[in-house]
């Protein structure tokens, strides 16, 4: 029984030892991962909308990169498996498309999705973050 338990830990600490070092968990519940110096990846847990994604980013840029409530956030790659956690669904992101290698698109319009070079401020990101029900 002992080897078996010893296997079973092995095992655990091997695939947790695959997960990235450290990770931003957002007010959603979401993950965000600095995958380089200009772009970061957020992860979702489950099934997320698109508003999920844009506050978790504005979020992440504010709270760990220190973004002005206006600077912008770009997407450097729409949906797609995660570099990170290998997890099919996550969205890139930068607060420098330059650097990340982004053309960024006119600011303006009605969009849909997510297409790398589209952008908002970190305060409009921010204004998707909905409160999360209570259930007793």
């Amino acid at each position: 029984m002992k080897p078996r338990l010893a296997a079973c830990i092995g095992a655990v600490a091997l695939g947790l030892g695959a997960l990235p070092a450290s990770a931003f968990t957002s007010w959603t519940g979401q993950r965000v991962y600095q995958l380089n110096e200009a772009v970061f990846e957020v992860v979702p847990r489950g099934r997320s909308r698109t508003n999920d994604y844009w506050c978790s980013a504005a979020e992440y840029a504010r709270r760990a990169l220190g973004a002005g409530w206006q600077d912008r956030v770009y997407i450097v790659r729409g949906y797609g498996p995660s570099q990170a956690t290998g997890r099919r669904t996550a969205v890139q992101f930068t607060l420098n498309p330059e650097a990340a290698g982004v053309t960024p698109l006119p600011p303006g319009g009605l969009r849909q999705g997510l297409k790398p070079g589209d952008s908002m401020t970190v305060s409009r990101g921010n204004s998707f973050c909905e409160p999360v029900p209570l259930t007793f």
